[in-house]
């Protein structure tokens, strides 16, 4: 058997918003405690993909400002070097399918309770709750000022 299918999975979405910031600390303290790795996920659509009006957009340049924005979100947390159990994945998707799907086979995920979401988002219902109703695990759900200051 692999040894990354024995290791706990926590699963985290950043999308560097001060809340999913606390929520990267939180899981990062979490899976230090129980031995887990950390899969950060940051998903990143176009904005004509969502519903937002205005003009279309090239998708190069949302992947550039997603991939910016996530790694100062990494950054924020845990300074210059990032811990070797922490994993990062960049995927192109409405954010909450994103976690749903990267929920399985996962031991938890952590998601903050506000983040960059747009009106359309809104609209629809947040991340965090569409989450909590459809994760494939147990969904942990941080406040933002929760977790304490500083890096890991």
């Amino acid at each position: 058997m692999d040894s990354d299918t024995e290791t706990p999975r926590v699963v985290v979405g950043v999308d560097g918003s001060d809340a999913s910031q606390e929520a990267l600390r939180w899981a990062a303290h979490h899976a230090q405690l129980t031995g887990a790795v950390v899969e950060a996920v940051c998903a990143w659509d176009t904005p004509s993909e969502i519903g937002w009006a205005g003009p279309a957009t090239e998708a190069g340049f949302d992947l550039e400002r997603a991939r910016r924005r996530f790694g100062e979100g990494i950054s924020a947390v845990f300074g210059e070097v990032k811990p070797a159990e922490v994993r990062e994945l960049l995927v192109r998707g409405d954010p909450s399918e994103v976690l749903v799907r990267a929920s399985e086979g996962a031991e938890l995920l952590v998601v903050g309770n506000r983040g960059r979401g747009g009106f359309a988002r809104a609209m629809l219902g947040s991340v965090s709750q569409r989450c909590a109703q459809h994760a494939a695990c147990p969904v942990v759900v941080i406040r933002a000022g929760t977790s304490g200051p500083g890096p890991v």
